[in-house]
């Protein structure tokens, strides 16, 4: 093939909707940890034969990511296999991606003509199947979309959720993808003053009325509705769900999710650890597992009954540092969990070797760009609580409240803050730095006028400071806009 006909082939290649186009790189995933999920819904029949063709046409994506193109070829012909016999007559509507993903292949190791070939088999079922609009794609294309956005990586979530949002405007009653459409926005919607303002809910709902064997869609239901506090229905929700698939480890592993925020924490281990016998590689229930001991933990301490357990706090924090260093081990990106580890190791008085994951984890974060702010928030508290250096609490809380006020670590940044603050203005109410914090924390609330006043007490024993001085400036501007 002459260089021009093999840049008409790039150019016809790169106008086709497949994973290959979908902009999915490396670094917005941990591509092991994916490809072992993917593994485990293959072992789990999640999806049976359907599901499992969708399953193994995104672990070829990974597979030619990795390096390994000839495995990667004999999973896409395995997905065309699987949907060709279990699609039913338009089995042809659901083989574009996958044809566009071996055209792509194809071209990667240098067979042009076959690429050409599935390029023109594309073309075929585009004909056969046409949209209304050249702007719109197949409800099939914006399902498959949707689903490998929402499993690749959170950084692609509000994509998936514009993609399921047209897919079900366009088949309004297809269970998958209002299974999917729900499921993003259960992950995508923060909480909201009711239930009837959540669409989460009323999609969640949508999806089982269409389909009321999904357990995972019921338990998620139950999950939302708890923290709506309509304990009832969500209790009802969880148990239904357990009765339908007792030993599928994502249901288990959701109910014991909402066994731990219910307070029943030794169910909900017995919960997680029964997910795990079926899929052991899970760092996400490891890291439930982690919650709950932690849990237990921090309750002995809240009831101050600690005295005298002091054998029995020490097992509940080397089962949580296991748990999380298990995750951790499954996926190394895993920031949060890194995070949480680092901080268990300061409470241990391993102080060396939390200020070492804190570093390691922060300059991964950074190169990533993620995770900064929960990195922040823990550091500032490892700083306050086990390195006794308030100072560089103040000054990581800080960080963290400004990268994102309204997240629920952005919040805690800021009552940290508050709290640091308050007590330091309670024992002296001149202290400049303290009063300097309460605005700050006031002007992150919004509350403009108060952070004006806090301001203001600062620069009276701190008339020099620079920093509260531009603060106060974009106060008093903002204020009479």
């Amino acid at each position: 093939m002459s260089s021009f006909q093999n840049s008409a082939l790039k150019t016809k290649l790169l106008q086709i909707e497949c994973r290959f186009t979908w902009d999915l790189t490396k670094d917005d995933t941990d591509i092991d940890n994916l490809q072992t999920r993917l593994n485990d819904q293959l072992e789990l029949g999640i999806g049976k034969e359907v599901g499992a063709a969708r399953t193994f046409s995104f672990l070829a994506y990974i597979k030619y990511l990795k390096g390994y193109p000839e495995e990667a070829m004999a999973d896409l012909l395995k997905a065309e296999e699987l949907t060709r016999l279990h699609c039913g007559e338009d089995f042809e509507k659901h083989l574009m991606v996958i044809y566009g993903d071996l055209a792509w292949l194809q071209y990667h190791v240098g067979d042009y003509i076959k690429s050409q070939s599935y390029l023109d088999k594309l073309a075929k079922i585009k004909d056969k199947f046409p949209t209304a609009s050249t702007s719109l794609l197949r409800p099939e294309i914006y399902g498959e979309k949707g689903w490998t956005f929402l499993k690749y990586s959170y950084k692609h979530y509000d994509k998936a959720l514009e993609c399921f949002k047209k897919a079900v405007e366009m088949e309004p009653n297809d269970s998958e993808l209002n299974a999917g459409y729900a499921i993003t926005l259960y992950r995508t919607e923060t909480e909201l003053s009711s239930v009837d303002d959540s669409a989460a809910i009323k999609q969640l709902r949508r999806a089982i009325e269409i389909n009321p064997q999904d357990a995972v869609l019921m338990v998620l239901l139950g999950l939302k509705l708890a923290d709506y506090k309509r304990f009832g229905e969500a209790e009802k929700l969880v148990e239904d769900a357990l009765e339908i698939s007792p030993d599928c480890p994502h249901v288990t592993r959701y109910v014991g999710k909402f066994l731990r925020k219910q307070g029943h924490l030794d169910k909900s281990i017995d919960m997680l650890k029964r997910a795990l016998k079926r899929t052991s590689q899970s760092p996400i229930i490891h890291h439930q597992l982690a919650l709950c001991y932690k849990r237990k933990k921090n309750s002995l301490y809240k009831r101050g009954s600690f005295c005298g357990r002091q054998a029995e706090i020490q097992q509940l924090k080397r089962q949580c540092i296991y748990h999380l260093e298990k995750a951790t081990s499954l996926k190394p990106s895993f920031f949060y969990a890194l995070a949480e580890l680092a901080l268990l190791y300061g409470e241990d008085n391993e102080i060396t070797k939390a200020e070492k994951l804190f570093k390691e984890t922060f300059e991964r974060a950074k190169l990533k760009n993620d995770s900064l702010q929960v990195l922040q928030l823990y550091y500032g508290q490892f700083q306050q609580h086990c390195n006794k250096c308030e100072p560089l609490a103040i000054k990581h809380y800080t960080e963290g409240a400004e990268l994102q006020k309204d997240t629920a670590e952005g919040k805690r940044c800021v009552q940290q803050l508050q709290a640091i603050a308050e007590k330091r203005a309670s024992q002296d109410p001149e202290d400049s730095e303290a009063c300097g914090i309460l605005g700050f924390v006031y002007k992150m609330k919004g509350e403009k006028q108060k952070a004006v006043e806090f301001y203001d007490k600062a620069l009276v024993c701190d008339m020099d400071n620079d920093k509260y001085l531009s603060a106060l400036c974009e106060l008093r501007l903002s204020l009479q806009q």
